[in-house]
C-alpha cells in the first residue's frame, strides 16, 4: 500500500471530476468565498455543527470522528456514529439523487470505523434540507468492487492521463474557468 493517504472527501469530487482534485489544491490557500459556489457555502454552514460536534450532546454519538484505513489508504473524518444502532450517518445539505460518489465516501468512512474496531451495521445519507434519511446498503459484490476500482483509480490519476469532459458537469463546475 502506498504511503499517501486519500482524503475521504475527495472521493466523491473525483468521480465528479478527476481533475477537480487537482484544481482545488491551487485554490486552497484562498478564501473559498472566491472559489465556492451557493450550494458549497449552504452546505459548509450546515455542518458546522458536526464539526464543533453540537449535533447532539448525547453521549451515544460520535461526531466529526477522525477515521482512517491502512487497508485502503484513507484518511478523512466521519459525520455521525450511532453507538447505540451502530449506525454511521453522512449529512448533505440537499439529496437530489443518490449518487455513486456519495455512496463512496460513506463506504470508505465504514472500512474506516470497521478497521478502528467499531460495529457498523447500517449505512445512511441524510438530506438536511428536507430532513430525509436513504438507508444505504453495506458494500459487497458489484459495489464493493466498484468502490476498490474508484479508489485504485485515485491512486493512478495523473493529469497527463487523457480526460474526456463531460459538458453537463462541466457547465456546474466552479473551476470550470481553470479547465
Amino acid at each position: 500500500m502506498s504511503s499517501d493517504y486519500i482524503q475521504i472527501s475527495k472521493i466523491n469530487d473525483f468521480i465528479f471530476c478527476p481533475k477537480s482534485i487537482y484544481l482545488h489544491s491551487i485554490y486552497e490557500k484562498f478564501t473559498e468565498k472566491v472559489y465556492h459556489s451557493e450550494p458549497q457555502t449552504i452546505g459548509k454552514i450546515k455542518h458546522q455543527s458536526i464539526d464543533k460536534s453540537k449535533y447532539s450532546t448525547a453521549k451515544r454519538y460520535l461526531q466529526g470522528l477522525e477515521v482512517y484505513s491502512e487497508k485502503y489508504g484513507l484518511v478523512g473524518k466521519i459525520d455521525i456514529y450511532d453507538t447505540k444502532d451502530k449506525s454511521l450517518i453522512e449529512r448533505k445539505y440537499k439529496i437530489k439523487k443518490i449518487y455513486a460518489g456519495y455512496k463512496y465516501q460513506l463506504y470508505a468512512q465504514y472500512f474506516c470505523l470497521q478497521e478502528m474496531g467499531y460495529e457498523v451495521e447500517k449505512l445512511f445519507l441524510h438530506s438536511l434540507s428536507d430532513n430525509r434519511r436513504y438507508q444505504i446498503p453495506l458494500p459487497k459484490g458489484k459495489e464493493l468492487d466498484a468502490f476498490e476500482s474508484i479508489i485504485e483509480s485515485i491512486r493512478n490519476f495523473r493529469l497527463s492521463n487523457n480526460f474526456k469532459q463531460n459538458p453537463n458537469k462541466c457547465a456546474q463546475c466552479i473551476y470550470r474557468e481553470l479547465c
